[in-house]
């Protein structure tokens, strides 16, 4: 061993890095808090809301899960849920795709405004447009329906702006060998640009689908019956299940039984998920 490697090895950590290693395990375990508070609540009897020796006898349950189950129709908001999350990013994939292509590649008057105009989208809250998109929905005939959930975000400003400097990043003579092989447009895109871009495709994809997973205000305006709405929507109506009050257990059960797929997600590709993130370039 060389003597600088064996005087890296006897420095003494400083005391900020230890500080800063601190403050992270303090963060997460406040951001921790909420889950494991709600975890705890749903497993505990109703009349043990406000007796703190429950935890300590062991008093446990299940009957906030069966109740809250009984209430809610979950399997078909599951379903719902799935078509809303996955039928919205499979069209995204695409209009993201052609976007940031014309954007990144494409020359054509008013290519700089146009995209300055769909980045303007990033600062504009989504509940602005409510009362648009509801008019649209209903002068279409749509309203109440999967389609109706899914039509305002079939396009994603933040999807462009992040494809568009993955395709930048695609060296330029890819393409022009492509093309010179005989490669049409579209087939440029299936066979250089997308499989040169998929960490940035499944950070987008991974925003994408905890977003609209979690989606409650469009589809509760958009959507009347029990057989469209999705799982957010059915959670509400716990809150209106008793006429004694907010049962706060049962309510915890309910929104455990939301997330946790996408905590079990995450869990299982939490690596995936982080190496995307860091490979797509977001800061």
């Amino acid at each position: 061993m060389s003597a600088a490697k064996r005087q890296s090895a006897r420095r003494p950590i400083r005391w900020t890095s230890r500080l800063l290693d601190s403050l992270t395990v303090l963060l997460s375990l406040l951001w921790l808090f909420p889950l494991v508070v709600s975890l705890w609540m749903s497993f505990r009897p109703q009349f043990a809301s406000a007796d703190s020796s429950a935890l300590l006898l062991g008093l446990f349950t299940l009957d906030n899960y069966y109740d809250a189950w009984r209430i809610s129709p979950w399997g078909t908001h599951y379903v719902n849920t799935l078509i809303f999350v996955v039928g919205t990013l499979l069209v995204q994939l695409v209009t993201v795709t052609l976007a940031a292509y014309a954007f990144a590649r494409l020359r054509f008057p008013g290519r700089d405004l146009l995209l300055l105009l769909v980045l303007a989208q990033l600062m504009i809250p989504s509940t602005v447009l409510l009362a648009q998109n509801f008019v649209t929905i209903r002068n279409l005939g749509l309203y109440d329906s999967h389609i109706a959930m899914m039509m305002p975000y079939f396009g994603s400003a933040f999807g462009t702006l992040l494809l568009r400097q993955a395709f930048r990043s695609v060296p330029y003579e890819l393409e022009e060998a492509a093309r010179v092989d005989g490669a049409n447009v579209w087939q440029v895109l299936r066979h250089v640009y997308v499989p040169l871009s998929v960490p940035s495709y499944v950070a987008f994809s991974l925003v994408s689908i905890s977003s609209h997973w979690n989606e409650f205000l469009w589809p509760l305006i958009v959507t009347q019956s029990e057989s469209v709405r999705p799982l957010t929507v059915g959670l509400n109506k716990l809150v209106q299940s008793s006429e004694v009050g907010a049962l706060y257990n049962q309510q915890m059960a309910g929104t455990i039984l939301v997330i946790a797929p996408l905590v079990l997600l995450f869990m299982r590709w939490q690596k995936q998920f982080i190496e995307s993130f860091a490979q797509s370039g977001i800061k």
